[in-house]
């Protein structure tokens, strides 16, 4: 009998995090050296949950503040 499979999400690197956003990977790098942006450690190196960033970006202020880290519309 096969064990099913978990149904964790997909987390994605830099790289793709920031085709995802449509910004420079040196902008999401700074960001996750000020801790600005949800990301996950592991190691040495940083993953994103894409769903939990977007998210992030979408409950900042209205006017597309996102704190002192620059804006973001979404």
């Amino acid at each position: 009998m096969e064990k099913p499979e978990a149904t964790v999400e997909k987390l994605v690197n830099v790289q793709e995090m920031a085709r995802v956003l449509s910004v420079p990977v040196s902008w999401l790098y700074e960001r996750t050296r000020l801790g600005t942006i949800p990301c996950i450690r592991i190691g040495k190196y940083v993953r994103f949950d894409p769903a939990e960033v977007l998210a992030f970006f979408r409950k900042q202020k209205p006017d597309g503040q996102a704190g002192s880290g620059g804006t973001f519309s979404a």
